[in-house]
């Protein structure tokens, strides 16, 4: 992932991490070592940030993997029916609510016959580059279950 967050959608990423967190553009402006005009400006769309920038923002207001999974629900069943993979739920931190800016996105699987390693791996990559963060999959077997049996799971 050589970019994390797409500059263009600055707007709604900053925007959403920012009221999620309950702060004002001055409050997030101060966080990140910007000016509360220079946030409004690219919350309004009239200034795209750097990637550093955005990053700072980002950070200062604790975007959470959470939103991003909210956001993409519905194109990240997408991707795992176009790389067989299905029954996607989520579990772990952003399950439980307890994500942060650096937290990753655990999501638990059933894998079609016939579909292997590449396939899980082209998903991965896939919602990675659609969230922005990090993916661990784990495949859940019908004949092996997974070992979360009483870890708590989101379905997508």
């Amino acid at each position: 992932m050589s970019v994390r967050f797409d500059r263009y959608r600055a707007p709604q990423l900053v925007r959403a991490a920012r009221i999620d967190r309950g702060m004002s553009q001055a409050e997030l402006a101060r966080a990140a070592g910007m000016s509360q005009p220079n946030v409004a400006a690219i919350e309004t769309g009239l200034r795209t940030p750097s990637e550093d920038a955005l990053m700072r923002l980002l950070r200062a207001a604790d975007y959470r993997p959470s939103l991003a999974v909210e956001e993409h629900a519905g194109a990240i069943v997408d991707a795992g029916a176009r790389y067989g993979l299905r029954d996607i739920r989520v579990f772990g931190s952003v399950a439980t609510g307890a994500d942060h800016f650096t937290s990753d996105i655990d999501l638990l699987a059933r894998v079609d016959s016939g579909r292997g390693y590449f396939d899980i791996a082209a998903f991965t990559n896939s919602v990675e580059e659609l969230t922005g963060f990090p993916i661990d999959v784990i495949v859940d077997d019908e004949r092996r279950p997974a070992f979360l049996a009483s870890t708590p799971t989101v379905a997508l």
